[in-house]
């Protein structure tokens, strides 16, 4: 099957995607039963030469050199187990040279320099809360309005015209909250990159909308903050299967969270029309929307954010 007959099926249904199965030999206890079990022939007594004796003496010998060779099998396999936490330094040297794959879910992660790079670069972005009276922020807001109303005058920073963006007051800076500036710049990229679709979720011009929808502004605060969860942006490296897979992602762009944003966010509100959801029911299409996404992420042949069979509904 074509990858793309694959992500036309996908898309069409509910993503399982392929499931790794590991084995776990960890619990496997090598050379626990004796390698050669005792003689149960013991003419010890008997004077007279028997060839026999010779073989037990060989077998003597060989139980020996079997002895030695298993214990220095053991002393090879400790300084490895050394060698390898030497490795496995966060500050290491061998770390950065012979990073292992990411792939690995039973151990530390090794970050490519771009990738802690740009990781590190996403991380200071998560750490600024919005603060409605910088100026930088306030002109960020704005930025909004005109994509989102390239025709209408911007109105004042409080004002009753922001609810129509979605925000739940008149002050769009007290619905960040946890969300912080990310946020917004998620919604502003949006906006930019993928105009026709950030227009059709805003105006819900598409499907049959529920008589209480969900407010466009504040959904998105939402989606940001779900996405650093999922992802495990708040640890110092992420463990998650969506954060390592999130990592490959972002060593390939630098703006794989904003793209991933905006997939999370057409998929939200694919999912709401789908389930004929009312406000009071957001929280459960955000978690269906979350699974959903989770399930992607770990397809193999998702090599980009665009390879996602959910970012097909796209429209720039």
């Amino acid at each position: 099957m074509s990858t793309s007959n694959l992500r036309r099926r996908l898309h069409h249904g509910d993503v399982d995607g392929r499931r790794n199965e590991h084995v776990d030999i960890s619990g496997v206890d090598y050379l626990n039963e004796p390698l050669l079990g005792r003689s149960s022939d013991d003419n010890s007594g008997s004077e007279v030469y028997d060839p026999r004796r010779q073989d037990l003496w060989d077998d003597d010998r060989k139980k020996e050199q079997l002895h030695w060779s298993f214990l220095f099998s053991n002393l090879i396999a400790q300084w490895a187990q050394w060698l390898a936490s030497i490795i496995s330094g966060s500050g290491s040297i061998f770390g950065r040279l012979f990073p292992f794959s990411l792939d690995n879910q039973n151990g530390p992660v090794y970050l490519s320099p771009l990738q802690e790079e740009r990781l590190n670069s996403l991380k200071r972005r998560l750490q600024i809360p919005f603060d409605g009276s910088r100026i930088e922020h306030q002109d960020a807001l704005r930025q909004l309005w005109r994509l989102a109303y390239p025709s209408r005058e911007i109105p004042p920073l409080k004002s009753e015209l922001w609810k129509e963006m979605g925000w739940q007051g008149t002050d769009p800076a007290t619905d960040f909250r946890g969300g912080g500036l990310i946020s917004l710049e998620n919604l502003i990229f949006f906006a930019r990159n993928y105009p026709n679709s950030f227009q059709m979720l805003l105006n819900k011009v598409q499907g049959q909308r529920s008589d209480w929808e969900y407010p466009f502004a504040v959904a998105g605060i939402n989606i940001s903050f779900m996405l650093i969860q999922m992802l495990d942006l708040q640890s110092t490296v992420p463990s998650s299967k969506s954060g390592i897979r999130f990592l490959e992602l972002l060593g390939q762009d630098e703006n794989a969270f904003d793209h991933l944003y905006c997939v999370a966010f057409r998929l939200l509100d694919a999912q709401w029309l789908v389930k004929r959801a009312s406000y009071m029911e957001f929280n459960e299409v955000l978690k269906s929307t979350r699974t959903q996404l989770e399930r992607e992420l770990v397809l193999e042949d998702v090599l980009a954010v665009k390879d996602l069979p959910s970012y097909t509904m796209l429209d720039k």
